[in-house]
């Protein structure tokens, strides 16, 4: 029978949760999972009921409970573009919690989580985590995340935003929340759709202090991007 200093000393399983709702922009969430899971990191998945309509919108894929890891493997394997086999993820170090289980381990102060990333966010869900509403996981692994002081990023995806969701935004930010729209730039020599994409996953992954490789980041020297095409180029 093990005892209780052996269970003490051996390490605990401390993911990211990644809460994916139904806006636009599953590409968004892809990259971030996909870069959380290069990095090391270990992760929660929280997919909305409103965010598998969206994936199967965008991508042809229906999120299954059932067959979950097949799902989420053939969607992290699709490039921006929609083209499939573009990349590849060992999703092992994923647990999937469904949107309606609010008995989930996330859904308690007490599980050891990092923080949370909700990507992309709807102002539905950015309305939801604002007031305090737990109607889903999602938005309950949200207040948990802020009761507790843990991390939260906020990539809103949502334009023109309205007076009230901004207000939402401001209530986010005061809360302790990271508030993160979707805005990809072009200084970092964007060629690809993937490129806009990778960037604003990388922005999230900065905000939450996961180390990555996604986009070229800016270092003073105007030009310097159209440069190195330039010299790859000749």
């Amino acid at each position: 029978m093990e005892s209780g200093h052996a269970r003490s000393q051996r390490p605990s399983r401390r993911p990211w949760v990644v809460g994916v709702s139904g806006a636009s922009g599953t590409p968004y969430a892809a990259a971030v999972l996909r870069g959380l899971l290069d990095a090391g990191e270990s992760v929660d998945l929280v997919v909305s009921r409103a965010a598998r309509l969206t994936l199967l919108d965008e991508t042809g894929i229906s999120f299954r409970d059932a067959h979950w890891q097949d799902d989420l493997r053939a969607w992290l394997a699709r490039g921006a573009d929609g083209k499939p086999g573009t990349f590849s993820a060992d999703v092992g170090d994923v647990r999937y919690w469904a949107a309606g289980d609010l008995a989930a381990g996330p859904s308690s102060g007490s599980y050891p989580a990092k923080g949370m990333l909700i990507v992309p966010a709807s102002t539905a869900s950015v309305a939801g985590v604002a007031l305090g509403l737990s109607k889903d996981l999602l938005q309950r692994v949200a207040s948990v995340t802020l009761k507790e002081r843990r991390p939260l990023v906020v990539a809103v995806r949502e334009t023109p935003l309205s007076g009230q969701t901004l207000r939402h935004m401001v209530a986010l930010d005061e809360a302790g929340a990271v508030v993160l729209p979707a805005s990809p730039a072009f200084y970092a020599g964007a060629t690809h759709i993937q490129d806009l994409v990778d960037f604003v996953a990388g922005r999230v992954l900065d905000a939450a202090g996961v180390p990555h490789g996604l986009y070229r980041r800016w270092e003073g020297q105007l030009g310097a991007s159209r440069t190195d095409r330039s010299d790859a180029r000749s």
